[in-house]
């Protein structure tokens, strides 16, 4: 009976430790792994839940990996995510449905890249340098995250766009994993 109540005070004792713990979020940060430091992401599937499943079953694939910075744009966006690095390609994934919001962007806003079609969005996203260069967007681009450290790495990336020839050797996202 000694036995059995020690045991029963042991188990309570350990739920009431590990019920005071912070819970842990696994999984809802998208890290990049650039030339002068990590850059993470805090994803926001209460804005874009389909947008932020897609991302984090790319970046678990490892298709970020190695992928080109193909149109960086001062005071405006560093745009990446094509395997092809032209602003063409995107992955073998379907394409993406809307996922507007009335979610300002800002600095450090993470938002799907997309042609004319809003349900074309797929593997190309974007980071806002600043907030006046992305104000203009707000409802017209999906927000999936926001840069939440590492937005000094992200301000480094070589500035150019595709075909225009400003950038011989483009800044690469080295890794992308979810952590």
């Amino acid at each position: 009976m000694v036995r059995l109540l020690s045991f029963v005070f042991a188990s309570l004792l350990a739920v009431s430790v590990f019920a005071s713990l912070p819970a842990r979020a696994d999984g809802d940060k998208l890290v990049i792994e650039l030339k002068n430091g990590k850059v993470v992401i805090q994803l926001r599937p209460d804005l874009a839940p389909k947008t932020v499943e897609q991302i984090k079953t790319l970046a678990n694939q490892g298709f970020y990996n190695g992928i080109k910075f193909h149109r960086v744009i001062d005071d405006f966006m560093a745009q990446t995510g094509d395997p092809t690095g032209t602003g063409t390609g995107g992955s073998k994934l379907p394409d993406l449905p809307a996922e507007f919001s009335n979610e300002e962007f800002k600095r450090g806003t993470v938002a799907m890249a997309r042609t004319s079609d809003p349900n074309s969005a797929n593997s190309q996203f974007f980071i806002c340098f600043n907030s006046i260069g992305c104000a203009g967007l707000k409802n017209q681009y999906t927000i999936f995250g926001e840069v939440v450290d590492g937005m000094q790495y992200v301000d480094m990336i070589k500035r150019g766009e595709p075909g225009s020839g400003t950038v011989a050797d483009p800044d690469v996202m080295k890794k992308v994993y979810v952590q």
